[in-house]
């Protein structure tokens, strides 16, 4: 963004959108390996030029950090079971295909896994962050824009996954409060002033009447700064 700008003589905005959802057309392309409702290569990657696949996490990483990945970024509940199911049926052969996977993680799943959520959902969700590292960004991509808003400019951030609107919300509060001086010192003396004022102190979700006609909208939240 800042070469962009500088490129086209702009060295200010009024205000800067980040909407950190995915392509809904990567994910119903089956060859792309994103979705377990349609048979494809364990691939996912959104950059083809990436040497790191699913494929190769499923059939090479370790059990414990398969475990790790599923249950730091999916947030999975099973993710120890489902780690052991994966190395030992890839003992037999190697997993290939997304449906293959899903049909793994679905035997380790419990009967009831939650209202309307396919087993496989968050273990998905999980490779396709670890395989595009989509997460690590993401803190210095905020603290490099917001520089470029003018006084009184607003950052908005849309996220959709818990992990990455946890992210914004402690980098928002980092930057509207980055003085790192003792509490109990009566007035500060590190010097460090706040770049943002964080307008949304509970994110912005979507309406039910959006939901109605958008389901992948479920689990969006927004959040707004002003540059102060």
């Amino acid at each position: 963004m800042p070469q962009i700008l500088k490129s086209q003589n702009i060295h200010e905005v009024d205000g800067i959108l980040l909407d950190l959802g995915i392509s809904s057309y990567q994910i119903d392309t089956p060859e792309r390996g994103f979705s377990f409702r349609h048979d494809g290569p364990l691939d996912m990657r959104m950059d083809k030029t990436r040497d790191l696949t699913a494929h190769t996490i499923v059939n090479t990483f370790s059990e414990k950090d398969i475990a790790n990945i599923l249950f730091t970024y999916g947030e999975e509940r099973n993710s120890r079971k489902i780690a052991r199911a994966i190395c030992k049926a890839r003992e037999l052969s190697q997993i290939e295909t997304t449906l293959e996977l899903s049909a793994i993680i679905e035997r380790t799943s419990p009967p009831y896994y939650g209202a309307g959520l396919h087993p496989a959902t968050r273990s998905f969700m999980a490779l396709r962050i670890a395989v595009n590292d989509e997460l690590s960004p993401l803190e210095g991509v905020l603290r490099g824009i917001v520089p470029l808003l003018r006084e009184n400019g607003r950052i908005v951030v849309i996220t959709f996954h818990s992990l990455e609107d946890r992210i914004v919300k402690k980098t928002f509060a980092s930057l509207a409060d980055p003085c790192e001086c003792p509490r109990d010192i009566p007035y500060c003396v590190c010097g460090k002033e706040p770049s943002l004022r964080v307008i949304t102190r509970k994110p912005i979700i979507p309406s039910s009447e959006e939901l109605s006609h958008n389901r992948r909208a479920h689990s969006a939240k927004l959040r707004i700064a002003e540059k102060i």
